[in-house]
């Protein structure tokens, strides 16, 4: 089934680099119309509905936030297409929307696609409606984050201050909550380590992210062991040891 799709960006040249990648790579895409800011791109999901928006995040007449904030009602998936990693994308990235970076990687381009077009065929409206308010909570607000955890059977919204620690579970993370809970999230450990290392996590081992805030004793070893507030125990590796001890000091 053809997904109805909009394009919105400013710059003729990308608009058509994306459109031609979007016929020769991704035909289940169907791209209704194109436009070149917010004011036209608002004008067009309201008249056609579409189940897809690519969405430049710089434009002229505000960015892509800017318009997301003047929908009434968000029941399409987004992929934000932006020449810029800064702080946006760690907010996109904790919504668990996607992105893809310019230039435009075909084998990305495809990813992102094929993501949607499953996420599309659960037909859950209300989801698109959590991501998005997850996205501009996190971009409009400076204490406390949530993060968008991707699950098998959907997704779950937690504050980032109730995540204890993370475990490798082959391509699947483990997150271990102060609730006592135990979640098994679709990303990798790796994917949760770019999203957070800046926002008070570290990762200790190859097969350990820890939240350092609830950190409560070190233990001496070839690496050691760090025990958290719930009493868990998890191991350093010799190489994460001086940067877990630089961090206390």
């Amino acid at each position: 089934m053809a997904i109805k799709t909009i394009i919105i960006e400013d710059e003729e040249a990308s608009r058509e680099t994306l459109r031609n990648y979007l016929t020769k790579y991704c035909p289940q895409v169907e791209i209704i119309t194109e436009c070149k800011n917010i004011i036209e791109g608002k004008e067009a999901i309201d008249q056609h509905h579409p189940q897809l928006v690519f969405l430049d995040v710089e434009m002229p007449f505000g960015n892509a936030f800017d318009l997301i904030e003047q929908l009434d009602k968000i029941n399409f998936k987004i992929i934000f297409v932006t020449a810029y990693s800064n702080y946006a994308m760690k907010a996109i990235n904790y919504s668990a929307s996607y992105y893809i970076l310019k230039p435009i990687d075909i084998e990305e381009l495809e990813n992102a696609v094929q993501k949607v077009e499953e996420e599309l065929a659960k037909e859950n409206e209300s989801d698109f409606q959590i991501q998005t308010k997850t996205l501009l909570e996190n971009l409009q607000n400076n204490g406390n984050k949530k993060v968008v955890l991707p699950t098998l059977e959907g997704f779950e919204v937690v504050d980032m201050e109730d995540i204890l620690h993370m475990e490798a579970n082959d391509n699947f993370t483990n997150f271990y909550l102060k609730n006592g809970s135990k979640k098994v999230i679709c990303r990798t450990l790796k994917f949760y380590e770019d999203v957070l290392k800046d926002s008070g996590f570290m990762r200790i081992h190859r097969s350990h992210m820890v939240n350092l805030n609830y950190i409560t004793s070190y233990k001496k070893g070839k690496g050691g062991q760090v025990e958290l507030i719930n009493g868990a125990v998890v191991d350093v590796s010799a190489s994460k040891k001086d940067e877990l001890l630089n961090w206390f000091s």
